[in-house]
Protein backbone atom coordinates (compact mmCIF):
# COMPACT_ATOMS: atom_id res chain seq x y z
CA UNK A 1 0.00 0.00 0.00
CA UNK A 2 1.38 3.83 -0.92
CA UNK A 3 0.73 6.10 0.86
CA UNK A 4 1.25 9.76 -0.22
CA UNK A 5 2.49 12.54 2.08
CA UNK A 6 1.31 15.97 1.62
CA UNK A 7 4.43 17.88 3.10
CA UNK A 8 2.58 21.07 4.92
CA UNK A 9 6.42 21.97 5.51
CA UNK A 10 10.06 21.18 4.52
CA UNK A 11 12.42 20.98 7.28
CA UNK A 12 15.07 23.77 6.95
CA UNK A 13 18.85 22.22 6.67
CA UNK A 14 20.16 22.68 10.52
CA UNK A 15 16.85 20.74 11.18
CA UNK A 16 17.25 18.13 8.56
CA UNK A 17 20.42 17.59 9.37
CA UNK A 18 19.14 16.76 13.02
CA UNK A 19 16.15 14.93 12.13
CA UNK A 20 16.13 14.19 8.31
CA UNK A 21 13.25 14.91 5.68
CA UNK A 22 9.76 15.40 7.60
CA UNK A 23 8.25 12.66 6.26
CA UNK A 24 10.60 10.24 7.42
CA UNK A 25 9.17 11.05 10.31
CA UNK A 26 6.13 9.09 9.46
CA UNK A 27 7.75 6.90 7.68
CA UNK A 28 9.64 5.27 10.99
CA UNK A 29 5.82 6.04 12.48
CA UNK A 30 4.27 3.68 10.44
CA UNK A 31 7.23 1.19 10.15
CA UNK A 32 6.55 -2.51 9.58
CA UNK A 33 3.21 -2.11 8.05
CA UNK A 34 4.66 -2.63 4.29
CA UNK A 35 3.77 0.90 3.46
CA UNK A 36 6.03 2.31 0.48
CA UNK A 37 5.63 6.77 0.52
CA UNK A 38 6.11 9.49 -1.90
CA UNK A 39 5.74 13.18 -0.74
CA UNK A 40 4.83 16.07 -2.18
CA UNK A 41 6.01 19.77 -1.37
CA UNK A 42 2.01 21.49 -1.00
CA UNK A 43 3.73 24.79 -0.04
CA UNK A 44 5.65 24.64 -3.51
CA UNK A 45 2.00 24.37 -5.34
CA UNK A 46 3.40 20.59 -5.62
CA UNK A 47 0.16 17.99 -5.52
CA UNK A 48 -0.77 14.94 -6.80
CA UNK A 49 -2.99 15.08 -10.33
CA UNK A 50 -4.46 11.85 -9.44
CA UNK A 51 -5.60 10.52 -6.53
CA UNK A 52 -3.98 6.48 -7.90
CA UNK A 53 -0.86 7.93 -7.18
CA UNK A 54 -0.93 6.67 -4.06
CA UNK A 55 -3.96 4.14 -1.72
CA UNK A 56 -4.21 6.50 1.29
CA UNK A 57 -3.12 9.94 2.26
CA UNK A 58 -1.28 11.97 5.16
CA UNK A 59 -1.14 15.73 5.57
CA UNK A 60 1.53 16.48 7.92
CA UNK A 61 2.21 19.85 10.89
CA UNK A 62 2.86 22.81 9.60
CA UNK A 63 4.11 26.61 10.93
CA UNK A 64 1.40 28.40 9.09
CA UNK A 65 -1.73 28.49 9.78
CA UNK A 66 -4.93 27.20 8.00
CA UNK A 67 -6.73 30.70 7.86
CA UNK A 68 -3.76 32.32 6.73
CA UNK A 69 -3.96 33.51 2.99
CA UNK A 70 -1.01 31.49 1.35
CA UNK A 71 -1.87 30.49 -2.34
CA UNK A 72 -1.32 27.21 -1.56
CA UNK A 73 -3.86 26.78 0.83
CA UNK A 74 -6.96 27.35 -1.54
CA UNK A 75 -5.74 24.36 -3.64
CA UNK A 76 -5.04 22.21 -0.64
CA UNK A 77 -8.47 22.29 0.82
CA UNK A 78 -9.87 21.24 -3.26
CA UNK A 79 -7.57 18.50 -2.93
CA UNK A 80 -8.87 17.61 0.77
CA UNK A 81 -12.26 17.87 -0.59
CA UNK A 82 -11.72 15.71 -3.35
CA UNK A 83 -9.91 13.15 -1.35
CA UNK A 84 -12.47 12.82 0.96
CA UNK A 85 -15.58 12.57 -1.70
CA UNK A 86 -13.23 9.67 -3.05
CA UNK A 87 -13.80 7.81 0.36
CA UNK A 88 -9.83 6.83 0.01
CA UNK A 89 -8.37 7.09 3.72
CA UNK A 90 -7.03 10.22 4.41
CA UNK A 91 -5.01 11.24 8.10
CA UNK A 92 -3.98 14.65 9.53
CA UNK A 93 -1.87 16.04 11.71
CA UNK A 94 -1.64 18.80 13.53
CA UNK A 95 -1.68 21.29 10.77
CA UNK A 96 -3.29 18.59 8.39
CA UNK A 97 -6.13 18.10 11.34
CA UNK A 98 -6.77 21.78 10.94
CA UNK A 99 -6.90 22.16 7.24
CA UNK A 100 -9.02 18.95 7.16
CA UNK A 101 -11.85 20.41 9.62
CA UNK A 102 -11.57 23.85 7.66
CA UNK A 103 -11.73 22.70 4.24
CA UNK A 104 -15.03 20.49 5.32
CA UNK A 105 -16.57 24.03 6.85
CA UNK A 106 -15.11 23.24 9.97
CA UNK A 107 -13.41 26.80 11.79
CA UNK A 108 -9.77 27.15 13.24
CA UNK A 109 -8.73 29.68 15.48
CA UNK A 110 -5.62 30.71 17.05
CA UNK A 111 -6.42 29.53 20.98
CA UNK A 112 -6.23 32.66 23.23
CA UNK A 113 -4.98 30.04 26.24
CA UNK A 114 -1.60 30.10 24.14
CA UNK A 115 0.58 27.21 23.55
CA UNK A 116 0.54 23.33 24.02
CA UNK A 117 4.14 22.21 23.82
CA UNK A 118 5.51 18.86 24.75
CA UNK A 119 4.07 16.03 26.62
CA UNK A 120 0.30 16.29 27.24
CA UNK A 121 -2.12 13.87 27.95
CA UNK A 122 -5.11 13.07 25.68
CA UNK A 123 -8.60 11.31 26.06
CA UNK A 124 -8.77 9.33 23.09
CA UNK A 125 -11.90 6.81 22.86
CA UNK A 126 -12.09 6.80 26.60
CA UNK A 127 -8.30 5.89 27.69
CA UNK A 128 -5.28 8.26 28.62
CA UNK A 129 -2.86 8.74 25.76
CA UNK A 130 0.53 10.90 27.06
CA UNK A 131 1.43 12.45 23.31
CA UNK A 132 3.74 15.08 22.09
CA UNK A 133 1.98 18.57 21.54
CA UNK A 134 3.16 21.34 19.35
CA UNK A 135 0.58 23.82 18.22
CA UNK A 136 -1.33 27.26 19.16
CA UNK A 137 -3.94 26.93 16.56
CA UNK A 138 -7.09 24.92 17.28
CA UNK A 139 -10.52 23.78 15.53
CA UNK A 140 -12.72 25.27 17.62
CA UNK A 141 -15.90 24.55 15.52
CA UNK A 142 -17.17 21.42 14.13
CA UNK A 143 -17.50 20.44 10.62
CA UNK A 144 -20.71 18.58 9.84
CA UNK A 145 -20.66 14.92 9.83
CA UNK A 146 -17.14 14.90 11.86
CA UNK A 147 -17.28 13.38 15.21
CA UNK A 148 -14.68 13.72 17.95
CA UNK A 149 -12.94 10.75 19.41
CA UNK A 150 -10.44 12.51 21.55
CA UNK A 151 -10.26 15.41 23.94
CA UNK A 152 -7.69 16.82 26.44
CA UNK A 153 -7.86 19.83 28.97
CA UNK A 154 -5.87 22.12 27.00
CA UNK A 155 -7.76 21.44 23.70
CA UNK A 156 -11.79 20.11 22.91
CA UNK A 157 -11.18 19.29 19.26
CA UNK A 158 -8.28 17.15 19.81
CA UNK A 159 -8.85 13.81 17.17
CA UNK A 160 -11.81 13.86 15.25
CA UNK A 161 -13.06 11.16 12.64
CA UNK A 162 -15.58 11.84 9.65
CA UNK A 163 -17.12 8.76 8.22
CA UNK A 164 -14.65 5.70 7.90
CA UNK A 165 -12.00 7.13 5.83
CA UNK A 166 -10.54 10.63 7.41
CA UNK A 167 -9.04 10.54 10.60
CA UNK A 168 -7.05 13.87 12.15
CA UNK A 169 -4.72 14.07 15.31
CA UNK A 170 -4.34 17.85 16.84
CA UNK A 171 -1.40 16.07 18.44
CA UNK A 172 2.46 15.32 17.26
CA UNK A 173 2.59 11.35 17.18
CA UNK A 174 5.38 11.14 15.09
CA UNK A 175 7.11 13.75 17.59
CA UNK A 176 9.10 11.21 19.88
CA UNK A 177 11.69 12.32 22.66
CA UNK A 178 14.15 13.05 20.41
CA UNK A 179 12.12 15.38 18.09
CA UNK A 180 10.46 17.23 20.60
CA UNK A 181 13.84 17.57 22.44
CA UNK A 182 15.30 19.24 19.70
CA UNK A 183 12.63 21.84 19.10
CA UNK A 184 12.33 22.39 22.15
CA UNK A 185 16.05 23.66 22.07
CA UNK A 186 16.19 24.85 18.83
CA UNK A 187 13.62 27.35 18.96
CA UNK A 188 14.07 29.21 21.82
CA UNK A 189 13.56 33.18 20.77
CA UNK A 190 11.07 32.21 18.48
CA UNK A 191 7.26 32.63 18.17
CA UNK A 192 7.02 30.08 21.45
CA UNK A 193 7.65 31.56 25.11
CA UNK A 194 11.52 29.84 26.42
CA UNK A 195 9.66 29.32 29.54
CA UNK A 196 6.51 26.93 27.82
CA UNK A 197 9.93 25.62 25.79
CA UNK A 198 11.91 25.17 29.31
CA UNK A 199 8.46 23.25 30.74
CA UNK A 200 8.27 21.17 27.20
CA UNK A 201 12.35 20.37 28.26
CA UNK A 202 11.37 19.52 31.85
CA UNK A 203 9.29 16.70 30.79
CA UNK A 204 10.98 14.83 28.09
CA UNK A 205 11.36 12.08 30.72
CA UNK A 206 8.11 11.31 30.54
CA UNK A 207 6.66 8.52 28.03
CA UNK A 208 4.64 9.53 25.38
CA UNK A 209 2.68 6.56 23.16
CA UNK A 210 3.14 7.92 19.87
CA UNK A 211 4.00 4.37 18.40
CA UNK A 212 0.43 3.31 20.04
CA UNK A 213 -1.03 6.04 17.14
CA UNK A 214 1.28 5.21 14.64
CA UNK A 215 -1.08 1.29 14.93
CA UNK A 216 -4.09 3.21 15.16
CA UNK A 217 -2.88 5.35 11.46
CA UNK A 218 -1.70 2.27 10.16
CA UNK A 219 -4.60 0.19 10.75
CA UNK A 220 -6.60 3.44 9.72
CA UNK A 221 -5.39 3.04 6.48
CA UNK A 222 -5.38 -0.93 5.74
CA UNK A 223 -9.10 -1.22 6.71
CA UNK A 224 -9.66 1.78 4.84
CA UNK A 225 -7.68 1.00 1.62
CA UNK A 226 -9.18 0.98 -1.93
Amino acid sequence: MRIGILLAEEFDAPTQAALGPYQGLFERLLDGHGFSYRAWNVQALELPDNLDEADGWLITGSTAGAYEGHPWIAPLEDKIRTIHASSRPLVGICFGHQIIAQALGGRVEKFTGGWCVGHHVYQIEGRDVPLNAWHQDQVVALPPGARRVGRSDFCDNAVLAYGEAVLTYQPHPEFDTGVAGHFARALKGGNVPDSTLEAAEAKLHLPTQGPLIGKQIANHFLRNRP
